[in-house]
């Protein structure tokens, strides 16, 4: 099979929130399956008239006889202990279980699925929802390359893809790319508050902050400079930018702050395994 062949074998999404259907539309555009079968029990998901696509509200509906390349669980972490025996079946061939539940432990998967189930565990982030996210996965000693490579393929369908071999790193990680977009969201914010404190009407200061930041993003991500030299550049000696930076820079500015939020995210999603 090529990359670019569709799989033979369907996919299995359990939930579709905000972040499985990302994945569902990221997987569907790149044709990574021929069908996908999705399991949401919340009223108002709506995939009706997408190809390919077959909808059950619970997992007793699913035909007896399936046999999924992968299950996917894009559920929330406190709904694994009720969700996962319901597909503990599927843990007896080559299912490959890809989880994207934030702090369960790759040992938390062996324990209900059984030790020979292979599994993946990923934090991806909201970005997916437009194909620009990243994630970063681990895999147990019972996925084969195969098995790693699809994996790695339906991250790859919604952004970029790293792979760490220590589990542990996957807290931080949370913390860092996972948490990370509501860093960025709230730095929007502020800033936006910010140009509004300092005179500028609300529309202006926030059409602003959102462009500004957007920008300086997408620069950052293209111009192969690191962020401190792009900061440098930025920066005139004893101009606004510096007086700026002399208050975000200080030994209680934006880095310590940044330092304890990414700490305490770390520690919660430590607290959360198992």
């Amino acid at each position: 099979m090529s990359k670019s062949s569709p799989l033979a074998r369907p996919l299995l999404l359990v939930g579709c929130g905000k972040m499985g259907s990302a994945l569902l539309k990221g997987w569907r555009e790149r044709r990574i399956a021929q069908s996908f079968i999705v399991v949401e029990p919340a009223p108002g998901v709506d995939l009706a008239g997408l190809a390919g696509v077959t909808l059950h509200a619970a997992p007793e509906a699913l035909p007896a006889d399936l046999n999924p390349a992968a299950v996917v669980l894009a559920v929330k972490p406190q709904s694994l202990d009720a969700v996962l025996p319901a597909y503990r079946r599927f843990a007896a061939g080559d299912t490959v279980f890809l989880s994207i539940a934030a702090g369960k432990t790759l040992g938390y998967f062996g324990r209900r699925l059984g030790a020979a189930a292979p599994v993946v565990r990923a934090m991806p982030n909201t970005p997916a929802a437009i194909g620009r996210g990243i994630a970063v996965a681990c895999a147990s000693a019972a996925v084969t390359p195969a098995a790693k490579a699809l994996c790695d393929r339906l991250l790859g369908a919604v952004g970029e893809v790293a792979w760490v071999e220590e589990e542990a790193l996957l807290d931080a990680v949370t913390a860092v790319s996972g948490s990370g977009p509501a860093y960025v969201f709230l730095l929007i914010e502020c800033l936006a508050k910010a140009g509004i404190a300092a005179g500028l009407p609300e529309p202006l200061a926030s059409r602003l902050a959102l462009a500004t930041v957007a920008g300086a993003g997408e620069l950052a991500r293209q111009s192969g400079e690191s962020p401190a030299r792009l900061r440098e550049n930025v920066t005139s000696p004893g101009g606004t930018t510096r007086a700026a930076l002399d208050v975000l820079m200080a030994d209680d500015g934006l880095e310590p702050l940044l330092t304890r939020a990414v700490a305490a995210a770390t520690r919660r999603s430590r607290e959360l395994a198992d």
